[in-house]
């Protein structure tokens, strides 16, 4: 598969963890240097920088202090550590005003994704301060994202071929993310002890694989909207399947809550379909095609204030006539929002690495694609505004189309199209250490997720030894964000005994 590289071999990410990297002897217990390494590493651990962990110095926004870490990590966890090309993991350290010096326990949030940075603190609010109460926060850009060697359409554009890239993008998933979470963990927390993490969307996906493959690093896990399915070879296709039921609920949801927006939208899809080349060129070189435009649901029908945002730019959709006989055109701020709104200029790691988060020794082969062309008459945009339905609007999903009618992504086609067929991944989860499990874990099952289909979230959660769970439709997939500091602080109840079991 590679031209310019040996065949990738497998890699099981439980042999990775005991591997000859150098903090994978701190957690291997199978090591018969753990506990010298573990001394060593833990006068490595606080605040003292070191060749592979530099630390910044504390800066404050309202209400909190901040500082930054930057970690010299290995790119391929399976070398010798001097034999792997190295890449910076940076983590914003968060803390209440006043407690910089506190003995406090350490809570790592995993962001959701592929390929999303966390969140930059402007103020103490929501889950943040809520969890900056009691707990010294970790806010870990994963690697290839913010400011972890990000992997941007530029920096991508380095390599010299497709081979090239899709042997560098090939460690950037959830077994790689752990690994670094380790990595930074041992030389973090007093005495290399265990932290809390907290996994929303794909980064409770990493939580699992973390339970998986590391849980003696673990005190606590909280996942929302983030329990993956856990199935060998690829699930991708059981999950486009069970979330096609729910794509369309959220689409009949929305049209009735703006009815008028059924015309709206039936109209743009004609007016793409029959402009030359089949769409309009978008302000960054890309086009705006009827297919494309469905793909609006990824960011709009799965969040709490998703049908406004895609109400409002409906709203603008047209330019207006100002000359006599002008002809009819869709505005530059609708073009604009489209771009903004699905946001692959900024984070193409999603995007070319999206279907792989489903796969264990196996290939996606375009999933998406391939299960949608098994009821297209459903999903077809320009069938259904010609025949008078509302036009739907997709999920979570990426297609090789993308790669063509988006700019920022057209330069990556190749790749995309070797990643989709490449069957070598390792395995991502454990079932054996998942139904033997002994870290407290409380998850947040959203019943009306677009994102986790709540039927594969059940399932999951049945192999997870101990696991508890709070099942609620209150919130949307974003219900971390929109309830403030409420779900984390109903799951940490659930967890020390201030929710009841029944």
């Amino acid at each position: 598969m590679l031209a310019t590289h040996a065949p990738p071999s497998l890699i099981n990410p439980l042999q990775l963890f005991r591997s000859h990297s150098l903090f994978s002897r701190a957690i291997s217990p199978f090591s018969a240097t753990r506990s010298l390494f573990v001394r060593t590493v833990a006068s490595m651990a606080g605040v003292n920088s070191s060749p592979d962990h530099v630390v910044g110095t504390w800066y404050s926004v309202p209400e909190l202090r901040l500082r930054n870490h930057r970690f010299v990590v290995p790119l391929d966890y399976s070398l010798e550590p001097r034999s792997s090309p190295k890449i910076s993991v940076f983590a914003r350290e968060v803390v209440a005003v006043g407690k910089e010096d506190q003995l406090l326990p350490y809570l790592l949030f995993l962001q959701g994704g592929p390929g999303f940075e966390c969140p930059r603190p402007t103020e103490a609010s929501g889950w943040i301060h809520k969890a900056c109460e009691e707990f010294r926060l970790i806010l870990m850009d994963q690697r290839g994202t913010g400011l972890s060697t990000p992997l941007t359409p530029s920096s991508m554009s380095q390599f010299k071929s497709a081979e090239d890239l899709v042997g560098y993008l090939k460690h950037f998933r959830a077994d790689n993310i752990v690994n670094d979470a380790e990595f930074m963990r041992v030389r973090l927390v007093p005495d290399a002890g265990p932290w809390t993490i907290l996994g929303q969307s794909y980064g409770g996906f990493c939580a699992v694989t973390y339970l998986s493959f590391a849980p003696q690093g673990l005190r606590q896990v909280l996942l929302t909207g983030g329990t993956p399915p856990i199935g060998n070879g690829c699930t991708a296709d059981t999950v486009y399947r069970v979330c096609s039921e729910q794509i369309i609920l959220q689409n009949e949801k929305y049209y009735k809550r703006y009815p008028q927006d059924i015309e709206i939208v039936r109209e743009v899809v004609n007016y793409l379909a029959a402009s030359e080349g089949g769409g309009v060129l978008l302000p960054s070189g890309g086009i705006l095609t009827p297919r494309g435009l469905q793909t609006l649901g990824l960011s709009c029908l799965g969040t709490s204030a998703g049908f406004e945002r895609l109400h409002y730019m409906f709203e603008g959709v047209w330019d207006p006539v100002l000359v006599p006989g002008a002809p009819k055109q869709i505005s530059y701020y609708f073009l604009n929002a489209f771009e903004r709104s699905i946001a692959f200029d900024t984070n193409p790691l999603y995007a070319l690495l999206h279907e792989s988060i489903y796969c264990q020794g196996a290939s996606s082969s375009w999933s998406a694609h391939r299960i949608r062309s098994e009821d297209e008459g459903k999903f077809d945009a320009i069938k259904a505004a010609k025949e008078g339905r509302p036009v739907p609007f997709m999920g979570e999903m990426i297609f090789p189309w993308m790669f063509d009618e988006i700019h920022a992504l057209t330069k990556f086609k190749d790749a995309a199209h070797i990643l989709a067929e490449k069957q070598d991944w390792p395995p991502l989860y454990d079932t054996n250490m998942l139904n033997n499990n002994k870290v407290p874990v409380a998850a947040a099952v959203y019943y009306d997720d677009l994102f986790v289909n709540f039927k594969i979230a059940m399932e999951t959660a049945s192999q997870i030894a101990g696991i508890r769970l709070w099942i609620t439709n209150e919130y949307m997939h974003s219900g971390l964000r929109d309830g403030g500091g409420k779900v984390f602080e109903h799951l940490m109840g659930m967890l020390n005994g201030k929710k009841p079991l029944f």
